[in-house]
Order: C-alpha cells, then structure tokens, then sequence
C-alpha cells in the first residue's frame, strides 16, 4: 500500500525556530517509516520554504545550513506544497505557527494538518485574550494588567501611572513581566524592584523588534508549578490526561527559563509530582475541562501552578508541546509506558482518524515484520563522572534511534557506583541522572556477568570516568560481550589528555606546547609552578583537567592571578593533575572518524566560540552553538586535516569511531612556517545527542543517524567479537550502504 506522504514543517518565522527545528528532527526521527513517507520541509525567517535535505537535519543550529540552502535544497512555495506532501506535521512554534496563521493557511490549501484549527490556535496564542475565557468560565489565572504595545513603547512616559494601576489592584511585588504572544519563556523577566519595570518591559515588547507587541504584568505564584499533557484517544473520542510533572527551577533562579528547558540536566522534574493523588486529578480535571472550552484537538499543554493554598491557577493553556526529546510530552508519555515513536504516531493517527486517511500496513506486512530477527542490544547511559548528564542525551538518543523492526533494545542505568539497572520508559525520559537514580528500585537491577547472556552487543554510551576510560571495556572484553568504540589502551590513553598529547608528540605529531600541574607539586609550591608555567608558554593559557572532556572545567587565563584561580578550582574539585596548554591560534575543528584497520575522516566542522574557549551549553543547548560544517576551508587545506586525524587515529589504535578536535593553521598561523594540524584531544566515546556534529559530517556523506549507529554497531561487532557470528542481514545491508558512502 503507498505510504503517505507527512511534511514535518519546522523552523518558521519565529524567534522559536531553534526549539521548533529540534521539535522537527525528533518528529522526523521517530515517525514510523513503515507506514509514512517523510519529508523534512524547512521554513527561513524570510518566510521561504525548502525540502529540507537529510544531512542538515542534524544540525545544532539553524545558522549551520541556512546559508546554504539556497545552492543546495529544492525552493518550494505554499501554493505547490500539496504536490509534495499529504498531510502536514507541524512541528513549528510562535508567532506564524500557533497562532492560527498558519492552519488558516493549510486549510485554505485543502491539506490536513496535526493539531488544533484556527480558532483555537489564534486564542491560545494570545495570552490576554485567553485569560479573559478562562475566567469568565470560573478558571483561575494570575491576577494582572496588559500593557498595550503602544504605552509599552513609550514606558518612560506611562512608568508612574502603570505602578499605581499594579498596586490599585493589589499586585504586590515581584512582578512577572512577559510578552503576549510567545511561548518557551522567552522575554520573560521577573521584577523586584520598582526600578526594573521599564526596562523588563521594554525587553518584552520588542522582543522580536520588528514586531512590537502588548506585555502582560502578572503576580508571581508561589506553589507547585506543573506542566499537564492531555491526549486524544481517537478510538472512543475520550480524553487522555497524562501524568503531570511538576516543576522545580534550579537554585537561586527566579524562574524555569529557556536554558532550564533545554539544556540537559537543567532544573528538577517530578512526574508524578509530589502531591496527592487527588490534587493530581484536580490537575487533570481542569486540564480537560480547558481543552473542552477551547476546541483545542489532539494535543494540549496546559502550565500552571497548585498556590499555597491548594488553589489551581492556569497560566498558560498551548496547542502543541515542544518534541525536543526530553520534553514533558515524551515524560509524561512514559508513565503510560508510550515511548516517543509510540507518541508521535499516536498524535498522527489521531489526526489522521479525524481526516478519514487511510494508511494500514497489510497483514503480510505485518507477518513480515514480526518474523525479523532481532539483535539485543544494551545500552548503557549515566555513570559518575561530571559528563554524566550528556551520557544520558547520548544513550538515550541511541536507544531512540535504534530501530525497533532491527533490534530488541535495552537502556540499561550505570550509577554512581557502576550498578546497572534496566530502565523503563517512564525512568528513560527523566532529566537528570538523580531523578533517574531515585526512581530506581531493586528488581531492576542486573550484573554485570549476566550482560552475556541478555545482550548480542553492549552500546556504550557512557562519557567519561569509567565508561570511557578502557575500565568498562576492560569488563566487556573479559565477559566477552561485542561493544562499540576503542579497546582498552586506546580508551585509556586518550582518557590522560597529557599522556595522548605526549605519545602523539613522539610519533612527530604536531600538538600544543603544554604543562602538567600535578596537586602534590601545587600544593607544595605554587608559586614555583607558576614560575615554571610562564616561563615555559605564552599568555594566554589554557587551563583544563587532565582527565576530563565535554568542556567541563575549561578555561582561558591571561594573568597570572587567573592562572592561579582556575587551577585551583580544578584542584578543589578532586582532580590530581591540571593540564596548561598554549593557546593556539588558527581554526579550531573537530573531526569525526568512522572505522577499524582503514579509517575515514569525515568532513571536518569548525567549531565558534563565542568566548575563545567552547561552552557545554554551546556544544548540548539547541541554538547556542554553532557548527559550520564541512569547515570553510580550501579544498587541499581540509585534505591535509582529515589524512592528519586519520593517522592519528590509527597510531592511537582507535577502532569504530571517535571525535577528534584540532586547531588549522595557515602558513601565517603556524611557527613553522609551514601550514599545519595542531592535535588537541581524541574522544573516544564522542557525546551522540541529537544535533552533535558528529551526525552532521556523517550527514555530509549521506549517512543518516540511524544508519551511523548501525555502523558503530557493525564495526564494534566486527572489533571485539572474539568468537564466529553472523551478524544480522539488516545489519549488514546498512554496514554495505555505509561504505558505499564512505
């Protein structure tokens, strides 16, 4: 039967396109290929439309590919779309895109649409207006004013008469001052003091300069702030509360902001929320009751908080949720054991039901799919190290994106102490390893010597610690269990930044002019060491731990006082030794490589920093960082890098994959004389969430994520097998595509 063919319509006009582009690629990811033909469509801030090729969908950042799209992707227009697709998905977010725009847009075309119509959407959107439904039908919502786009404007003029307004009505400080027409907190402040009003206000009217718009100034709740999820069971027409989740902003923090949303490991969530059982179905009662009032269909997300007094106070009712893949709806999905595939074509299906479309797999296909044999696969996640956070986005993003028709898959929790438990659903999605940890019970936990019999093959996404550092390959070699990455030498050298940069040194590898602090010579003299450390390199330095990755704890230093500060908080914070290094001018790189005996670069990324040194949140928080890949090299420059990384890779004895980071230097950059790569670090175990770069420059070479992960896992097969196996035909139909592309 010909599979319908879904637009997942992403990115927009919006200042959310970075949340909506990462909404897409999980859509895009997880929508069941069996039964849908899926096709990526891109919208610029200009408003132009794109059939979005496949290697941009991994980016981190819409700025990565835009520029690019005009050379490289198919230009489509709104009044040609129904030639390409049959139903749209939106996955688009803000002003274009919840606000009814764009439903009255799709249903002018005649395409079927996901979500809620145009009504609905318009009135959710503006969050003065809603507020004035809400109450008039006995629906609690924050106690405020609105302030026309006009006066807000001009705030110095109106500053006075708008405070005696807030305190007339009795609305105490602080204040929470946000714009009437977007979503994901952005523009939100919160005031203390008199003195800061006009300027919150100011930043909330013109958040999207071009188009100003009225600010609303609310009471600050105190209570149980909440997020709620209420589904469509499209078989009997009955709503589906989910769960909710409560929420807790992180220490010393006003509100849950925009980074607390996104970046992994941010901000605490309980769901179920630590409340009763009859405070959660007043949640839910309510949360059905809103959707009822205002038509939405198929999906809400209803915020709010339960105040202090047990009173249940709707802040914001939305027609869609966010689908980056830690978001509430995946959450909340999981306490009903949905996995995210199992959510998103629930949504699909409902909407489709509602449209009447038809698209049922035949029962041959079905048989067909149920006979496949299947691969067991583990994947470990978490662990103890300070990268424990990103392993989770990594083992998590594997286990998403391992195809359930091909594998039996397994995220198994590696704690504090290197136990292991099997997780369910509802534990995967948590947002942090300690909500995971305390989620734990004793009947899922496994040994370590069971993982032969359980498991075909071990992925090993843990990052740092002992998970990278040879100590659990050590264990799965010794049991005798298929994994992937590098073996033990490889994994615990490059795990020592000071030994790898050493070894490669010695082989004639060009690497950084560096330093070993060590504690005990630190503690003894500092001040002897410093002497050492100037005498030896330039200002600036790089400080960082010998022994670390992901950018946890490196810095740059120019004075002495700041060399001295920042090793001493590497120090305090456990470590043994600091690693000084010069700083290295040229362009700073990160490479990834695919391959056992005959390894291959992939395009090279160039990695901005927007501070000299690279953030964790610009490398895991969805639009803060930004990747140009292939690097904006000449041809025989980007050469010269990926033959470099590749030697290198092979002298270490690297196997299967790695991310290897390195600075390009030009004649004039380099001391030499000479153009030159300058090594820095190898990661063995190279962070895997979903817009690393490392799926963007397998991307460049028409590898998709899921087939990269197939390649990882046929090339650790292909590594550390010790005895005759026979790998899956699936598996070796993708390791065949996969070297077709290299």
């Amino acid at each position: 039967m010909p599979k319908l063919k879904v637009g997942v319509l992403m990115g927009g006009k919006s200042i959310e396109k970075e949340v909506s582009f990462n909404s897409g690629r999980t859509i895009c990811d997880h929508l069941d290929t069996a039964r849908y033909e899926i096709i990526p469509i891109y919208q610029n801030s200009h408003g132009t439309l794109y059939l979005l090729p496949w290697h941009f969908l991994h980016r981190g950042k819409t700025t990565d590919f835009e520029h690019r799209l005009a050379s490289e992707a198919t230009c489509i227009t709104w009044d040609s779309l129904s030639e390409y697709v049959e139903f749209i998905y939106i996955a688009m977010h803000g002003r274009f895109a919840e606000d009814g725009i764009l439903q009255g847009a799709l249903e002018l075309l005649g395409i079927p649409y996901l979500g809620s119509s145009r009504l609905a959407s318009a009135l959710c959107m503006d969050k003065t207006k809603v507020k004035t439904v809400l109450e008039s039908n006995g629906i609690a919502t924050p106690r405020g004013i609105t302030i026309p786009a006009h006066t807000a404007l001009a705030i110095t003029d109106h500053e006075t008469k708008i405070i005696t307004q807030l305190k007339e009505q009795n609305i105490p400080l602080p204040w929470v001052v946000k714009p009437h027409n977007e979503g994901s907190s952005i523009g939100i402040s919160i005031v203390h003091d008199e003195a800061q009003l006009a300027n919150a206000i100011s930043t909330a009217c013109t958040i999207q300069p071009d188009h100003p718009q009225a600010v609303l100034i609310e009471e600050q709740l105190t209570g149980m702030e909440f997020s709620c999820v209420t589904l469509v069971d499209y078989k009997t027409g009955n709503l589906l509360p989910l769960i909710p989740t409560e929420i807790v902003p992180d220490p010393g923090t006003d509100l849950y902001d925009y980074t607390q949303k996104y970046m992994p490991g941010r901000a605490l969530k309980f769901t179920p929320p630590r409340c009763s059982q009859k405070t959660i179905s007043r949640i839910q009662q309510t949360c059905m009751q809103i959707m009822k009032l205002l038509n939405i269909e198929t999906i809400s997300r209803i915020d709010g908080f339960v105040t202090n007094d047990e009173k249940i106070v709707i802040v914001d009712p939305n027609t869609f949720s966010g689908m980056a893949p830690s978001s509430f709806v995946f959450r909340e999905a999981a306490e009903m054991n949905m996995s995210h595939t199992e959510l998103i074509n629930h949504l699909i299906e409902t909407d489709i039901h509602r449209y009447q479309l038809k698209t049922q797999l035949t029962d041959q296909e079905k048989k067909q799919n149920a006979m496949k044999k299947k691969l067991r696969i583990g994947v470990l996640l978490g662990g103890a190290s300070h990268e424990r956070e990103i392993s989770l986005e990594s083992g998590r993003n594997v286990t998403y994106k391992l195809s359930p028709e091909s594998y039996e898959i397994t995220p198994i929790f590696v704690s504090e102490n290197n136990a292991l438990f099997a997780l369910t659903q509802s534990q995967l999605v948590r947002n942090s390893t300690a909500e995971i940890a305390a989620a734990l019970t004793p009947d899922q936990a496994l040994t370590w010597h069971s993982l032969p019999e359980r498991f075909d093959f071990i992925f090993n996404g843990l990052h740092g610690g002992a998970g990278e550092n040879g100590s659990v390959q050590g264990m799965l070699e010794l049991l005798g269990v298929p994994y992937n990455g590098s073996s033990v030498f490889a994994s615990a050298l490059c795990m020592d930044k000071y030994k790898t940069s050493e070894f490669l040194h010695a082989l004639g590898f060009d690497t950084p002019i560096h330093y070993l602090v060590d504690a005990h010579a630190w503690n003894n003299d500092a001040e002897k060491e410093l002497k050492v450390i100037t005498a030896k390199l330039s200002s600036p330095f790089i400080v960082k731990p010998a022994n670390d990755g992901c950018s946890v704890m490196v810095s740059s230093a120019r004075t002495q006082d700041e060399l001295r500060t920042q090793i001493q908080a590497v120090l305090h914070s456990g470590k043994q030794a600091v690693l000084i290094e010069e700083h290295v001018q040229g362009m700073e790189l990160t490479v990834g490589v695919l391959g056992n005996e005959s390894p291959q670069a992939l395009p090279p990324s160039y990695a901005v920093a927007n501070a000299g040194v690279l953030s964790i949140e610009e490398k895991f928080l969805p639009g803060a960082g930004e990747n140009q890949t292939p690097a904006p090299l000449p041809k025989n420059a980007l050469q010269l890098v990926q033959r470099t990384i590749e030697k290198a890779y092979t002298a270490i004895g690297c196997q299967g994959y790695a991310r290897i980071d390195c600075f390009y230097q030009t004649t004039d950059q380099s001391p030499t004389q000479k153009e030159r790569v300058v090594v820095l670090e190898i990661n063995t175990l190279p962070g895997l969430t979903p817009a690393t770069c490392i799926f963007h420059q397998a991307a460049e070479i028409g590898l998709r994520p899921m087939e990269f992960i197939d390649r990882i896992i046929m090339l650790g097969m292909q590594a550390h097998t010790h005895t005759e196996t026979n790998p899956l035909p699936t598996l070796q139909r993708t390791a065949t595509h996969a070297e077709q592309s290299l």
